[in-house]
């Protein structure tokens, strides 16, 4: 099996396509890393790219703990309670179909590396059919400390080792899909702040109209419109900003909101960076007659990475 960078490797064995997918999921995993969305996992607070174990690179190795970082009472109950295991999570992307030979060495070379007890969580991504060999040989991973999850590019079909480790990385990797979000504060300010002056302005009017008591307890008041914003302004949020955009090697989704745009990249002709008046990156599709706007900073992504990923996308023909 070829080690890293994938990237290059991969081009001259399998074309853009796939590689641009492979991309796509190590970026996609990364954000996850960094955003903490597989604290349930465990606390993840290292993260090394492009790193080797005994001549096998993995682009994305990640390393932490079950202990909690965060208020001080938690911090006291997760030193007294919790066990200190040491976690790994290795992500390895294969062009290539992995054999049950391969996923063994995978395994031996990680087991050699770390302690005896530490937990290792394996990701496998390859861009052809799983083998049934190969399928039987990741369900039936026996060693209770490491957990193996695998998606396949060609079929979208997903597997993972049946013991607890498995099963947990496969739910919380999710591999299907490259799937980009991020909370957006200012619009949920704004959001909240509608909210918090049309609450307002109707105790305003109220008392206006003659139940000046409505004022009686205005502490009481300024409490309630300030929880009834939080709701009802995420809820807004939710349904007219918050941005999520999935994509692979044919196209992507944008959703804003409650509207949605799906896209093939073939459409496109070109690409450029654009800084709306607010000062948020977007990446600039060009049609034949129209421009599309993909907005990177409201759904977290690199622009420079993400620029050389879909501009190669977009100049496939």
């Amino acid at each position: 099996m070829s080690t890293l960078p994938f990237y290059l490797s991969n081009i001259a064995t399998n074309g853009v396509s796939h590689v641009n997918e492979l991309d796509i999921i190590t970026d996609m995993i990364e954000e996850k890393l960094v955003k903490g969305n597989l604290r349930w996992l465990a606390n993840f607070n290292e993260i090394h790219k492009d790193y080797t174990i005994s001549e096998l690179t993995f682009p994305i190795y990640a390393s932490g703990g079950l202990q909690e970082r965060g208020f001080f009472l938690s911090k006291i109950f997760s030193t007294l309670v919790t066990p200190k295991y040491k976690i790994h999570f290795l992500f390895y992307p294969s062009s290539q179909a992995i054999d049950p030979k391969q996923l063994r060495r995978l395994i031996i070379t990680c087991k050699s590396k770390f302690g005896p007890e530490d937990w290792i969580f394996l990701g496998l991504v390859q861009s052809q059919p799983f083998e049934k060999d190969f399928e039987e040989a990741v369900k039936n991973v026996a060693d209770n400390t490491v957990g193996v999850a695998a998606y396949s590019l060609a079929s979208k079909e997903a597997i993972s080792s049946e013991n607890v480790l498995g099963k947990g990385l496969s739910k919380q990797l999710r591999l299907t899909e490259a799937k980009f979000e991020a909370f957006d504060l200012p619009n949920y300010l704004k959001s909240f702040t509608i909210v918090f002056f049309g609450s307002m302005l109707t105790v305003v009017l109220i008392a206006l109209s003659g139940a000046r008591e409505a004022l009686s307890n205005m502490p009481l008041i300024l409490l309630f419109a300030t929880g009834l914003s939080l709701i009802v302004g995420y809820r807004i949020y939710k349904s007219r900003y918050h941005a999520t955009l999935s994509m692979d090697s044919k196209g992507f989704q944008l959703k804003q909101g409650n509207k949605i745009k799906d896209e093939k990249w073939s459409k496109y002709t070109d690409l450029t960076i654009y800084i709306t008046p607010k000062h948020e990156t977007c990446l600039r599709l060009h049609a034949k007659e129209e421009t599309f706007d993909l907005p990177l900073s409201r759904v977290g992504l690199s622009r420079k990475e993400t620029y050389s990923m879909i501009k190669q996308l977009v100049k496939r023909k």
